[in-house]
């Protein structure tokens, strides 16, 4: 009898790792699809994301590339990089597919609309980063510049800085969604996270000093909007611990 309560757990479990692996394999599929229909285009791409910057270089400046396959390479790692940022909502799909089926109805429908808030939260971090810090970013870096020195930065160089500041906004816009789950599952309360106010500020300025380039101005341009994402939660959070303890009773 122990034998078949044995084969009983393990053929859901083998069952979960296979619909796992589905899941991930959708997910690379999806991924490499994105990534044939933009990798064309690389050069265009890496022209439209190192525009905020060549708009702000100095009148004969221009970016450069110091290694030999650098012209290759960043176009390339551009386009596959956003791939998966284009693929983040089929990816977020495969994931709340993958896990709706241990959840309660009542759990469902508020997983839903953090589902689609998640995704959109996401994309507007990027482009906050995008249309917003950037400008205010470069034009203080290009304008700083000592006397004799020319400004041309390395198209690699460039492509990692922007893609480290776009994950940590991407991140951080999600802080909202982060909040309503904490105090959804009980995790905390929001007169908790009230109290502890002040060690949130401070957490949120450590967060922009190891998620960004080591400059205050790119870390406070983080850590404001972080903090201010989870006075939003916070207050959002009001509504849902509402219906948590309305559920409860």
């Amino acid at each position: 009898m122990s034998e078949q309560y044995s084969e009983d757990r393990e053929q859901p479990l083998l069952e979960h790792l296979l619909e796992l692996r589905t899941r991930l394999l959708r997910c690379l599929i999806a991924i490499l699809v994105v990534f044939l229909c933009l990798v064309g285009f690389s050069n265009d791409l890496y022209s439209f994301f190192s525009e905020p910057i060549r708009n702000l270089l100095p009148a004969g400046s221009s970016m450069i590339a110091t290694e030999v396959t650098a012209p290759f390479f960043a176009p390339f790692k551009l386009s596959l990089v956003l791939s998966f940022f284009v693929a983040a909502p089929f990816i977020l799909f495969q994931l709340w597919s993958f896990i709706a089926p241990a959840l309660y109805s009542n759990e469902k429908k508020l997983a839903i609309p953090l589902f689609i808030s998640s995704v959109v939260l996401f994309y507007l971090g990027i482009a906050f980063c995008y249309y917003v810090v950037f400008p205010l970013v470069f034009g203080f870096f290009t304008s700083v510049a000592p006397e004799g020195i020319a400004v041309t930065p390395d198209i690699s160089s460039y492509l990692g800085f922007i893609l480290k500041l776009f994950f940590a906004f991407g991140v951080a816009f999600e802080i909202p969604v982060a909040t309503v789950l904490c105090v959804r599952a009980g995790i905390t309360t929001r007169e908790s996270l009230a109290q502890k106010r002040p060690y949130i500020i401070i957490l949120c300025f450590v967060f922009g000093m190891l998620l960004t380039p080591p400059d205050m101005i790119s870390q406070s341009l983080l850590a404001i909007p972080t903090w201010l994402l989870f006075e939003l939660g916070l207050f959002l959070s009001k509504f849902s611990d509402g219906k948590r303890e309305a559920i409860r009773a």
